[in-house]
């Protein structure tokens, strides 16, 4: 009885999963902005900062803005440290194809998307942007996407938004539960999420 019974949770689980994952999902592409924002994210910088050089490349800004979190990345024998990543980011984006003088890293350290927002309001009111595009990870979309909206879209900045492809440092949609990984992705923005719609 108790099998059958952990079998049928399984099995509803298994096909509510993939509605878990694919609801925290958004887009709003730009064809152009006047800059693209790669949201920090230790474990998917690389896929990140491919998306926005591949985006830059393609001529939709002319302008990478990185943020840099604190977090520095495992000991590496060649530099003999823990290079941090914010530095990482800037030489996959230059590896990428974007310029040192196209990279700009923005000031302060971030410890969330709400700072990182507000970073970027900052310096929308410097430069007068009028149009960003971000770029983060799948499962980050949304609450990136009302968390800019909520603090730089009021100030009359048009925000775009796009993600990294789902690979390998992003769960797949249907078995994302399956991984460690997974849970901190899709499983931990259902914790966060409602934080920041109720503070932010």
């Amino acid at each position: 009885m108790f099998t059958a019974v952990a079998g049928l949770l399984i099995a509803v689980w298994a096909l509510i999963a993939p509605f878990l994952s694919r609801r925290l999902i958004v887009e709003r592409p730009l064809e152009r902005a006047d800059a693209i924002l790669v949201l920090s994210g230790s474990a998917a910088y690389k896929e990140r900062t491919a998306k926005a050089a591949e985006l830059y490349r393609k001529g939709v800004a002319p302008i990478v803005f990185i943020t840099n979190d604190g977090e520095r990345a495992a000991w590496d024998s060649g530099e003999q440290g823990n290079p941090p990543f914010v530095e990482l980011e800037q030489r996959e984006l230059l590896a990428g194809g974007v310029p040192p003088d196209a990279i700009t890293v923005l000031p302060g350290v971030v410890t969330g998307t709400d700072i990182e927002a507000k970073a970027l309001a900052a310096e929308a009111d410097k430069h007068e942007l009028s149009s960003v595009l971000i770029v983060t990870s799948a499962y980050h979309t949304r609450r990136a996407l009302w968390t800019f909206d909520r603090i730089v879209a009021k100030k009359g900045v048009v925000i775009g938004i796009e993600h990294a492809p789902i690979g390998d440092r992003t769960p797949s949609l249907n078995w994302w539960w399956l991984s460690i990984r997974g849970w901190q992705m899709v499983g931990l923005e259902y914790v966060k999420s409602p934080v920041y719609w109720a503070f932010y």
